[in-house]
């Protein structure tokens, strides 16, 4: 269906940053409007998301693609995407069906536009023929963004923990529940402390920064709603971020135990493959898959499923039985639900209680909401789905030959009213109704910024949208701040006039990391040298070992990135026993040492942007493959500030992690609202608005929203 004449009754228009703004006559000719702009500017990015979402990455990319492929082949995430689909009403089946449309009718026009394919021909072996999409593949991709947006890997790292150094172990790298730099940021603002008297609402969410972008801005119009908002390439609507110009609403990442996980033991005997449950041996639904590697020979993949979940980690995944596997019980899979019914929903809101009804058909991951309307409602809530766990059983994966499933249950907290201000930044959430829903959390030196921030407000009391602007750009870390005051009881111990110079300019440090700042940088290599020595101290040395729950898992089995996101936790711990003024002092004397040769550099010297592309993954690409990118940013801030630019401690300073878009929402006038991503609107490389959002992104800058028809550029359908 790629001919223009289904899109008689869809305009397209664009603003000068290229953002794509859809007026359509009825709300399903709208969504195939979203899908055609959407195949039009993202083809690479949704077509690469499909073949995740397939496990058939590795038939157009090779071997770069196979452990994804592995990954998704025994999740199941196609055959979970289809059933989700197969369970969705009339309604929501023909909105996403239309989206469907949209994007087959744009895809062949996006493949001629987007340079990657042309680098993908040059690859070894023959590249499978272009598809159309199946009309579940908008759900495939939203469970490829979030399935490991999960804590289910931090249980697997967990269940490492305590076979490499025992059970008391685990506790030593609590709270932290993710590697370093993960985390997201959302604040309300009640009218009583606004300029306009109307609600403000802003944001943003912590994600891997990708080319392109992770979101997409976009205005979806129809006689129903007029909505702007951030949307996922390849999901039909704004699920996460949206503005009605009635309602509005952001979400940060609850850090829930949404998913169970279990150790399976495995059998192979003469009835077929067999697991231990709590009543005994029973079957498993199990088959052998084949994926096809380009260039290479196709490689088998066993897909095994258990009375509790989907096997998806440990040696080669049950393929050696006496090895033993985990398991995990997807809340999509167990309930065909991928919380797909709120999303048209949520385009009609009107009220904050509106949102609050929508996010009520929600699933995985469990969000924490902020959301206000213009009558001067502010609510925050939670919501989700959740196997009723006690906490105790949060905590390592839980042994299947013992211990029975439960059901899945609604997260959802009744609507708080917000009078003053509220803030989520992924912290725990003491004393609040969803504090009982999760185990492991971030750090809370965002949170508590971002509180005395809007605790201090502008000095006429009043907020605007621009004002809210100095919290995205904040780059002060009351954790580093935190770190060094250890120093201070040690200072006797500093036995070089290096040394002592060093720990006193840290001493004497604000804590404000910003790019053109050297005392940030003393801090950031003293940091990762305090990181590398805890993290190579013997009593932790059983941690490298290999963990055999499959190479897809590797980034969250970083030694030196699971110390870093809790090397307090660690220098505290009585069982771990470190010398802790040693520690702090040794790490002042080597980075004393060695610092004429970088003393004096600025922070983002070395903190750069460094966003990820899959074609970067290719090992030995030939010439003609070329990987897009953008030249390397200086970088303010790093992960534990608001203006989140994460690293890895004890790793890399290149920044990979961080803010993949800013949003400010004023429930008094949509026109005053705010956005901005790290990119662009567009993901064509070469494109005037690839990267034109770059500057000001990295300024931690946001721009105004453009909603008069009459001032944007009408663009005809390609």
């Amino acid at each position: 269906m790629s001919d223009a004449s289904r899109m008689p009754r869809a305009e397209l228009f664009r603003d000068t940053l290229g953002v794509p703004h859809l007026r359509a006559d009825d709300e399903l000719a709208l969504a195939e409007a979203q899908g055609r702009v959407t195949a039009l500017d993202r083809t690479w990015q949704i077509e690469v998301d499909r073949w995740r979402a397939q496990g058939r990455l590795a038939e157009r990319l090779g071997p770069a693609g196979l452990e994804w492929d592995r990954f998704a082949r025994r999740i199941r995430l196609a055959d979970t995407a289809e059933r989700v689909f197969a369970a969705l009403d009339a309604d929501d089946r023909a909105w996403v069906e239309a989206y469907v449309r949209g994007v087959n009718a744009g895809l062949d026009a996006g493949r001629r536009r987007s340079p990657e394919f042309a680098s993908l021909d040059t690859l070894p072996g023959e590249r499978p023929a272009d598809e159309d999409w199946e009309p579940w593949a908008p759900i495939g991709i939203f469970l490829v963004a979030h399935v490991l947006f999960s804590p289910f890997p931090s249980l697997l790292w967990r269940a490492h923990v305590a076979r490499a150094l025992g059970d008391d172990a685990v506790d030593w790298f609590t709270p932290g529940s993710a590697p370093s730099g993960a985390g997201s940021n959302a604040w309300a603002v009640h009218g009583s402390r606004t300029s306009s008297g109307a609600p403000l609402l802003g944001g943003d969410p912590h994600r891997l920064l990708e080319l392109p972008g992770v979101y997409q801005q976009v205005r979806l119009a129809c006689p129903e709603y007029d909505v702007v908002g951030l949307a996922f390439p390849g999901v039909p609507g704004v699920p996460h971020f949206g503005h009605t110009g009635a309602a509005a609403w952001g979400i940060t990442n609850a850090i829930a135990h949404s998913v169970d996980v279990f150790t399976e033991r495995l059998d192979d005997d003469v009835d077929g493959l067999r697991a231990l449950g709590p009543d005994g041996w029973e079957p498993t639904a199990h088959h052998v898959e084949t994926i096809q590697v380009r260039g290479g020979e196709s490689v088998p993949v066993r897909v095994i499923e258990t009375a509790r979940g989907t096997v998806v980690a440990g040696a080669d995944a049950g393929e050696d039985p006496a090895a033993g596997a985990w398991s995990i019980r997807l809340p999509a899979r167990i309930e065909s639900a991928a919380g797909f019914a709120a999303f048209p929903k949520l385009l009609r809101a009107r009220t904050a209680a509106d949102v609050a009804d929508a996010f009520a058909l929600w699933s995985d991951p469990v969000n924490r909401v902020v959301a206000a309307d213009r009558d001067g409602r502010v609510l925050r809530f939670t919501a989700g789905r959740v196997p009723e766990r006690p906490v105790g059983e949060r905590r390592l994966p839980l042994d299947g030959a013992t211990v029975a499933t439960v059901p899945i249950v609604s997260a959802m907290t009744p609507p708080e009213p917000v009078s003053g201000f509220a803030v989520d930044a992924n912290e725990r959430p003491a004393g609040r109704p969803h504090a009982a829903l999760g185990f492991a959390y971030s750090h809370d030196a965002r949170a508590r910024r971002i509180a005395a921030l809007l605790d201090a407000g502008p000095t006429d009391g009043a907020e605007t949208p621009s004002a809210l602007s100095r919290l995205h750009a904040d780059t002060v870390s009351l954790r580093a701040l935190a770190l060094i005051a250890r120093l201070r009881p040690h200072l006797a111990a500093v036995g070089t006039d290096a040394g002592r110079d060093l720990a006193g300019r840290l001493l004497d440090w604000d804590g404000d990391v910003a790019a053109d700042s050297a005392d940030a940088a003393r801090y950031e290599r003293w940091r990762d040298e305090l990181v590398a020595r805890v993290a190579d101290d013997e009593r932790l040395r059983p941690l490298h070992s290999p963990h055999g729950m499959g190479a897809i898992f590797d980034p969250w089995f970083s030694v030196r990135g699971r110390v870093g996101d809790s090397i307090e936790a660690l220098l505290d711990a009585p069982g771990l026993g470190l010398d802790v003024g040693a520690l702090l002092v040794a790490a002042i004397e080597s980075v004393a040492s060695g610092s004429a040769e970088g003393d004096g550099a600025a922070w983002g010297e070395a903190h750069r942007l460094h966003p990820l592309h899959v074609l970067a993954d290719l090992t030995d690409p030939p010439d003609g493959v070329v990987v897009p990118g953008v030249d390397g940013v200086p970088l303010a801030g790093d992960g534990d500030t608001v203006r989140c630019t994460g690293s890895v401690p004890g790793v890399t300073p290149l920044g990979f992690r961080g803010s993949v878009a800013r949003w400010t929402w004023d429930l008094g006038d949509r026109r005053r609202s705010r956005w901005n991503v790290p990119f662009g609107a567009s993901g064509v490389p070469g494109d005037p608005h690839f990267d034109d959002q770059l500057t000001d992104w990295a300024h931690a800058a946001t721009t105004e929203i453009v909603t008069d028809w009459d001032a944007l550029d009408p663009e005809e359908w390609r």
